[in-house]
């Protein structure tokens, strides 16, 4: 099935990692594995045709420009938004048969945060499977809730209103909500945007702990300064994958030249890939 690629807005970047380097899905058990993805809003693709793969123990940041197609990207993934085409394999089964496996951190923009419900709430929402349908919290589960919360610096604030924190405070809570998940794979959609310095810095230790554990991280990031400072591997896309790897043999020159154009200067582009 063609999508048009070439409609106003859209060009199509130089591809510098081959679709085919990947091994076939049967032989791999990756924490995530996405072979040929391809979605699309009604005639408009926002993803074509992708491939990628997450080692264990790693943290990737997906980077790419506005309406690139990052966060697409998560969601065709994880099944929130319908796939045209390609296969997904988390730790080499199907994703519904694994999705106990995975934690998902939305963008906050997404997110009611008018709905009416304490901080130690939302991240007990985390321990959903433990639980179980129709059941309340015992002891144990808060305890465990409360940990997680303490982990990022909102032990404090347990018996806060959601809607009453700063964003800030609201992306830590999401993120305690995903450690209370136990999960062996971290899916976050810009994790970093709208934060102080000071809820970046918590973020970022917090995930480098995980990835210390062998635990896998994969975070839709826009901060091309920071990329080098926080992440191991590097997957830029627009619509289609440009690169992918270690962020010292992806994040070069030329793989940012292909994936942004005219929208980043040569200087600066040059001075990106020398910080890596």
């Amino acid at each position: 099935m063609a999508l048009p690629l070439d409609g106003p807005g859209l060009q199509e970047p130089v591809l510098i990692a081959r679709a085919g380097d990947l091994v076939g899905l049967g032989g791999s058990d990756s924490p995530l594995l996405v072979r040929g993805l391809t979605v699309s809003y009604g005639r408009k693709p926002a993803v074509f045709s992708v491939d990628a793969e997450m080692p264990a123990g790693s943290m990737t940041a997906i980077i790419g420009p506005n309406g690139a197609g990052k966060s697409t990207l998560l969601k065709g993934a994880l099944g929130i938004v319908p796939r045209l085409s390609g296969e997904i394999r988390v730790f080499g089964q199907p994703f519904a048969a694994a999705r106990h496996r995975v934690a998902y951190v939305p963008q906050r923009a997404g997110v009611d945060w008018d709905f009416p419900a304490r901080v130690i709430d939302v991240v007990l929402m985390g321990l959903y499977r433990e639980i179980g349908p129709l059941r309340f919290a015992g002891r144990r589960h808060r305890q465990t809730a409360l940990a997680c919360l303490e982990r990022v610096g909102m032990a404090d604030f347990a018996m806060r209103q959601i809607g009453q924190l700063s964003g800030g405070q609201q992306q830590r809570v999401f993120l305690a909500r995903a450690l209370a998940q136990n999960a062996d794979l971290y899916l976050l959609d810009e994790p970093f945007a709208g934060v102080d310095a000071a809820t970046e810095r918590a973020i970022v230790g917090v995930l480098q702990a995980l990835k210390d554990d062998r635990k896998t991280v994969v975070c839709v990031h826009h901060d091309l300064s920071t990329v080098t400072d926080y992440f191991d591997r590097v997957l830029l896309i627009n619509l289609r994958k440009v690169a992918e790897g270690p962020v010292g043999e992806a994040f070069t020159a030329e793989a940012l030249q292909a994936t942004y154009g005219g929208r980043l200067s040569r200087d600066h582009i040059e001075d990106l890939a020398l910080a890596g």
